[in-house]
């Protein structure tokens, strides 16, 4: 097949230029990213209106580049913030405005840590023409009618070719001559899971907050939202607002929302927002039921690099000891959730994280007024059982039940070592508090009537604990929550 010779229209040429200064060069990656956006989309309005006739449009992504010389001297109890040695790194980068306070904090690092400046100029990597729309525009519909001629053949469009985990999974090698990664993410990696995010919740990327609560059950959901509608009534007690699906922004001081649009029905996974300043409030989100689910949503989530998520929802208890509403801290997991089989192998231990572990018993012993040897009347710690089968009690039970003893699990679920293992993987912070639902291995059924009284009394504490956590999560520095334990032995300098 031969190229198609037709040259791109690309913007105005750029230059790459050297920073020592971090929020300088995020200033620029901003215009050099705002040049090449609003190129494209001049150039799709002109196509809309019968213009560019035989033409092809392009322009590419900025990029942040660090070369370095030197193995610096760097303090061993930093996890992130540096390169492992000598060479060139890169990084492209989308949406900076949406991601300036993250990369001014790393680019400032990189400068600190190597002291040597960083370089920031366009990349080689086109803009897919979909991504120059932050606010997901149909392009597809828009030109369906308009165009006698492939979209391809005018703008560059996704290619899953490029847009992978490669990099954080570990499996990249850099080609001969070219740099090595700066981020976990490629640009177009990023713009998908935004893309994705927007979908799924219904709610701008923009909106979602550095502390991530995970549940299964719309009736967490509906407590956080009375919460957070009173919390707002009342003025906020330092959140600054509180975003619904359709993007509902409820400001600190207001008792209804002031901007955005009811949607007319839920998305598959709905996302609530405590905004807090600095993006440190609270996202909460359904993730409904089963590994799919978690996995989907937490590979998106991972790109906006959260400082920490926990898995809050509803598990079977396997002890005949443990009763209905105990609560169960995982510190190990079983994984038979099989839909990170591929990227996570199975024999990839998944370590309880001590700053997450400390501070969700700390919650639990302040929220119930327990401590010490009386929490363990309604705590246990131990391993969690993660399946893909929820009616897994309908088969023969003697061998499952003889590998959840073997492995010690105390509890199974169908979400929390996805979400667990996936923070493994992406390097964000992650752990798991269950409420006991049933016992079906003791006789005691997730029935009608025993579920209505127990999330009666159980879902507002369940919901305080998490919260009361996250805020100790959120008291301290990044640089201490973001665990060495998470690190490989060579890995991209950005958190």
């Amino acid at each position: 097949m031969t190229a198609d010779p037709r040259p791109f229209r690309m913007p105005p040429p750029a230059s790459a230029e050297e920073f020592t200064d971090a929020e300088a060069a995020v200033d620029r990656l901003i215009a050099l990213y705002e040049a090449a956006t609003g190129h494209l989309r001049a150039a799709f309005d002109q196509v809309l209106r019968g213009g560019g006739r035989g033409e092809r449009f392009r322009a590419t992504y900025p990029e942040v580049r660090l070369a370095t010389t030197s193995y610096a001297q760097i303090d061993s109890r930093l996890a992130y913030g540096h390169v492992a040695g000598p060479g060139v790194y890169a990084a492209t980068i989308t949406r900076p405005t949406l991601f300036r306070r993250y990369l001014i904090e790393q680019i400032e690092l990189l400068i600190r840590n190597h002291g040597v400046p960083v370089t920031i100029g366009p990349s080689d990597s086109p803009i897919p023409l979909h991504f120059a729309f932050p606010d997901g525009i149909h392009v597809e519909a828009e030109l369906a009618e308009r165009l006698d001629r492939p979209l391809r053949d005018v703008f560059d469009v996704p290619d899953l070719a490029v847009t992978d985990d490669a990099i954080v999974n570990g499996t990249y090698e850099a080609a001969a001559g070219m740099p090595r990664p700066l981020a976990s993410f490629t640009a177009p990696r990023v713009d998908y899971s935004l893309h994705r995010l927007a979908h799924y919740t219904a709610t701008h990327p923009e909106h979602f907050q550095n502390f991530v609560l995970f549940t299964n059950y719309a009736f967490y959901i509906d407590e956080f939202c009375a919460r957070a509608r009173r919390l707002m009534a009342e003025g906020g007690g330092g959140y600054e607002a509180f975003v619904e699906p359709g993007n509902l922004v409820t400001p600190a001081g207001h008792a209804e929302p002031v901007t955005g649009r009811p949607v007319p029905r839920l998305p598959q996974m709905p996302a609530y927002h405590l905004k807090f300043a600095g993006h440190a409030g609270l996202t909460m989100v359904n993730i409904g039921v089963g590994p799919s689910n978690a996995k989907t949503i937490t590979d998106h989530i991972a790109v906006l690099r959260p400082h920490a998520w926990l898995m809050l929802g509803h598990c079977a208890g396997l002890r005949n000891t443990q009763a209905l509403g105990d609560y169960v801290l995982a510190h190990g997991y079983v994984r038979e959730d099989h839909v990170l089989d591929a990227d996570l192998p199975t024999w990839v231990p998944i370590p309880p994280l001590a700053e997450v572990q400390v501070a969700l018993e700390e919650a639990v012993a302040e929220v119930t007024g327990l401590e010490g040897y009386d929490l363990k009347r309604i705590m246990r710690t131990g391993t969690v059982a993660t399946i893909d089968n929820r009616n897994w009690e309908l088969r023969d039970h003697r061998e499952p039940v003889q590998r959840f003893s073997q492995s010690r699990a105390i509890a199974l679920d169908m979400e929390s070592a996805t979400v667990a293992a996936n923070g493994f993987r992406f390097r964000v912070p992650y752990g798991t508090l269950l409420c006991v639902s049933d016992k079906p291995l003791h006789g005691e059924l997730k029935l009608p009537g025993m579920a209505s009284e127990f999330y009666r009394k159980q879902v507002g504490q369940h919901l305080e604990i998490g919260i009361r956590a996250m805020e100790k999560l959120r008291a301290m520095p990044p640089a201490r929550l973001h665990s060495r334990k998470l690190r490989s032995f060579s890995e991209p300098a950005f958190q």
